[in-house]
């Protein structure tokens, strides 16, 4: 099978908000990239920093989120942007921002998606590289209370089966669903899923400094009996968000991925883990390039 070739947008764009971690204000500007650059963010409030690569070896030890650093800068919060930049198939993006995270939106990536939308989308002359799962791979959470695996599948696609099970005395209850990529599906079936937390995490995450802005109307907090201030926008909210978060983490791998991947309660450190297990157990021979 013959690879698709890459793409970026066709002019810039911007999308304003506020940081969820910092409560500041914040600018994020897409850029349009040369083919073969990737996915990269830059600090512009930090005159003279250079773009960071979104790939494995950028990525920094956070809890609950995905960050990027080359030593100088960092952006805390990425996922969604990535998700919605791999969602569309954008591979070649320079994404500006002017503080030290990205704009939270709504807690999905259905600004992100619109904005990326609105700028268009052209394609470029190089393929895109694709790597293909033939080796199974598996990584675990620290607790072993959440894992995630990959492996060969038929099709030459991307399907990613998630399983969210908290327990019987958790608000949210057991959800579980198989997703199938393409970039229509993501719009339509991922793109608008909100990041969630539980009403008695708040206190101890705004203990930490994180979500002076914050409200029940930005994101989805769950109380002991549902949802508060906020309404469901489908009844599995919560897993399609997991399985949109598994797409701006897998594509820190740079590439295109066929396989199957099978999570169970899989966070942010569980999908970086298993990226960088199929990054090593596969070589360069399992990656399609530009027909000789």
């Amino acid at each position: 099978m013959q690879p698709r070739r890459q793409r970026t947008i066709a002019r810039p764009a911007e999308f304003h908000g506020f940081g969820f971690l910092t409560g500041a204000d914040v600018t994020l500007r897409f850029l349009p990239a040369a083919e073969n650059t990737g996915l990269r963010f830059q600090r512009v409030d930090l005159p003279g920093t250079e773009p960071i690569p979104a790939t494995l070896d950028y990525v920094v030890l956070r809890q609950r989120r995905t960050a990027i650093s080359n030593g100088t800068a960092t952006v805390e919060l990425i996922e969604h942007v990535m998700a919605a930049m791999a969602g569309l198939q954008i591979d070649n993006c320079l994404v500006q921002v002017n503080a030290t995270e990205c704009p939270g939106a709504d807690g999905s990536s259905l600004g992100f998606v619109q904005t990326l939308l609105d700028a268009g989308i052209i394609e470029q002359s190089a393929f895109r590289e694709v790597l293909v799962v033939h080796e199974a791979c598996l990584a675990r959470g620290d607790d072993d209370r959440s894992e995630i695996s990959a492996g060969h599948i038929f099709r030459r696609t991307l399907v990613i089966s998630y399983e969210l099970d908290y327990g019987p005395r958790s608000p949210i209850k057991p959800q579980l669903l198989t997703f199938e990529f393409s970039p229509e599906a993501f719009v339509t079936s991922l793109a608008f899923a909100r990041t969630f937390v539980l009403e008695t995490e708040i206190a101890a995450l705004k203990s930490q400094g994180y979500g002076s802005r914050v409200t029940p109307a930005d994101l989805l907090v769950f109380g002991p009996t549902g949802v508060i201030g906020n309404e469901l926008r489908a009844p599995d909210e919560c897993v399609r968000h997991k399985i949109l978060d598994c797409i701006g983490d897998f594509a820190l791998l740079g590439c295109d991925i066929h396989g199957h991947f099978r999570a169970y309660r899989s966070g942010h450190n569980v999908n970086h883990a298993i990226c960088r297990s199929v990054a090593e157990a596969h070589n360069p021979l399992h990656r399609l390039r530009q027909p000789a």
